[in-house]
């Protein structure tokens, strides 16, 4: 697939057929998602593929509760869990006690054990460089080591016919996911990849366009028109 007809057309994909994924084709997709750039090339992702029925349904179960903490603050009109208070996190804007104990539906989630292929993506801490550690506000810039490859993965599912989607939900129960799965201390959870056949093809994606957030030299700067 053409570069840039791939990067219009890669959209989240949550539904998906029942169809299987074989691991020659997981395998061919993770040898071409390697070559994402990390920091000083340490490439510290690991993938931890999903496939015992127990494992899976505990997965799920994680996933549910993470999404109600979730669905807690949009119900309550926030991006939950945002950095709200000048970039910096002041701590749960809802009782996230009384959110896990309400059901929030959802297709996705709730049949997340099901989804043709599971894979975990993990990150050594060690490797990454959060040049933002100590600027008093949300540090994020140890994620570029790590999301470039959950890109690529996704991508490469795009070129085998196939859909996807880098949900980051689970980290909620990082802990309880950790014990499961035996990770080492000093490695975290990064996100969940779900692939599959998707149940319907969507090629036309709405985003916003180069003139809304592209300016000149500062940040009230001359919209940057090419």
């Amino acid at each position: 697939m053409e570069l840039y007809d791939a990067m219009r057309t890669t959209p989240a994909t949550r539904a998906f057929t029942d169809q299987p994924i074989d691991d020659a084709t997981l395998y061919r997709m993770l040898d071409n998602a390697r070559f994402a750039p990390s920091g000083g090339n340490r490439q510290g992702w690991r993938v931890i593929v999903l496939k015992d029925p127990e494992i899976r349904r505990r997965i799920r179960e994680l996933y549910q509760l993470s999404w109600r903490e979730y669905t807690a603050h949009v119900r309550a009109g926030l991006v939950p869990f945002a950095p709200r208070e000048h970039g910096r996190w002041p701590g749960p804007a809802v009782d996230l006690e009384e959110a896990r104990a309400t059901p929030a539906p959802n297709e996705f989630g709730d049949n997340l054990e099901h989804v043709p292929a599971l894979l975990l993506l993990v990150v050594e801490l060690g490797t990454l460089a959060c040049v933002d550690n100590g600027l008093d506000r949300q540090s994020f810039i140890g994620g570029g080591s790590i999301y470039p490859f959950g890109h690529n993965l996704l991508l490469a599912a795009r070129n085998e016919g196939l859909g996807g989607v880098l949900t980051s939900v689970l980290a909620r129960r990082e802990p309880e996911v950790r014990e499961l799965l035996d990770i080492p201390e000093g490695f975290a959870l990064a996100g969940l990849l779900a692939l599959g056949h998707p149940q319907k093809v969507i090629t036309k994606l709405k985003r916003a366009p180069v003139e809304e957030f592209t300016v000149t030299d500062r940040f009230d700067g001359a919209t940057f028109t090419g």
